[in-house]
Formats: C-alpha cells, structure tokens, sequence
C-alpha cells in the first residue's frame, strides 16, 4: 500500500493528496470525485500523513498502515456511522493490540472513513517505493558508520593584569 503524499488537513473532511510544496505550505487535491484544490498554510493548518499515523497500543503504537491492510482482508466491515460497540468488536480483530482507554469511537470512525476513500484507488493495492528501495538496497549494501570523536576542549587561562596606575585625567591641568 502506497500512501505517500496522502494526508488529512485538521479542521477538513476527506482525504488529500499533495501536489507540490510552496514556501508557505503544500497545494493540496481531495481524493474525492470533485478534486478540489487547496492551498494549506503551514502556519495555520496541521497536516497528518497517512503513512505516519499510529494507533495506540498496549505495547507499542500500531501503524495505520497495517490496520488497513488487516482492513483489505476483514470479513465485514462496519458502517462509519455505526453503534460505538459494533466499531469496538471490529477493531479488536483488525487490531486487537489498541489500547482501548486511548482509541475513542471517533478515531474508529474516521479510520473506517478513510479505508472507504482509498479502497478503491490504485495506490491503494500498488506497494511503496520506499519499502521496495530498501528492500533492493539492504542486502546489497551495508554501511558501517563511525564513532563520532569528541571535540578536545581548550583550557583557557587568564593571565594577571598589572593593576592601573592612577594618571591625572588631564595632564595639562595641575591641580
């Protein structure tokens, strides 16, 4: 599953896809069948890659990533506006690790919302090209990295300074 370059905007229903970035932000398309442009602001606007958002676990967060691939293989899958209970039993078998004090029906809502969106595009079933990079790369080559050496720091000393001797202010001025 591919979802790079998706991302959800706080305060924006959907799902976008960024196009490019700017200096003061991304231009951004929604996935839906209007394909409406907007342009976030960094400054005001949070933006949340799908690819980098995690579920509370017991143990360790769970990736986003991996729920909806359990998603792609569920049996059933419950309705968005669903009762609180029935979108509870579904994530305990497409997660059953999530921490369940700390994932609130309206994170399973929007989590059920989003595999809606993306189940049928093609970037959806395609694999990520990172994953496939490090894949070819990682039996080719193994990088060794070096023990960082720690700056030596200088001693300063302070040398004495001979104590100023009292001069008149104004020389020509005896008084």
């Amino acid at each position: 599953m591919n979802l790079s370059g998706i991302v959800s905007v706080s305060g924006k229903p959907g799902l976008w896809k960024a196009l490019v970035q700017n200096k003061n932000g991304f231009v951004l398309e929604s996935l839906d069948a209007q394909k409406t442009k907007l342009i976030a602001n960094l400054a005001t606007a949070k933006l949340a890659a799908l690819d980098e958002i995690t579920i509370f676990g017991f143990d360790e967060d769970i990736k986003l990533t991996d729920i909806l691939e359990r998603m792609k293989t569920a049996a059933a899958i419950p309705d968005a506006k669903a009762d609180g209970n029935k979108l509870r039993v579904f994530f305990r078998e497409v997660a059953p690790d999530h921490d369940e004090e700390k994932v609130y029906a309206s994170d399973m809502k929007k989590v059920i919302t989003w595999f809606n969106i993306l189940k049928d595009m093609p970037l959806f079933n395609e694999q990520a090209k990172a994953a496939e990079a490090e894949a070819v790369e990682k039996p080719v080559a193994k990088t060794i990295e070096k023990p960082k050496e720690k700056p030596v720091a200088k001693k300063i000393t302070a040398t004495p300074r001979a104590p100023k001797a009292s001069a008149p202010k104004n020389p020509s001025k005896k008084g």
